[in-house]
């Protein structure tokens, strides 16, 4: 399978951000890396782009992407690829003490 195909991934939406797609707690996305996975999402719902990115673009600081059960910050960032099927997790850190 070439590099420049597309894969479908389910993305798993947390649920503080649940109100950001109509109440999904999966959504479908499109893309080759979690980068790409992430934009068809943010296309998808344009909300919840302030949630998952600062102002210049970034991943905001406080939200962990994991493929299957891995940390993309232990693979290859949002740079990871991505196969059909993959599961795309958006887990927002939470602070305590």
């Amino acid at each position: 399978m070439p590099d420049t195909q597309t894969r479908t991934a389910t993305v798993r939406i947390p649920t503080p951000l649940r109100s950001y797609t109509d109440g999904h707690a999966s959504v479908d996305a499109t893309g080759t890396t979690v980068s790409d996975v992430l934009s068809d999402l943010v296309q998808q719902y344009s909300d919840l782009e302030s949630n998952l990115y600062t102002e210049d673009g970034t991943l905001r600081q406080f939200v962990n992407i994991y493929v299957n059960d891995d940390d993309i910050r232990y693979l290859e960032g949002p740079d990871t690829n991505v196969e059909d099927g993959d599961e795309v997790s958006i887990v927002p850190s939470i602070a305590g003490g």
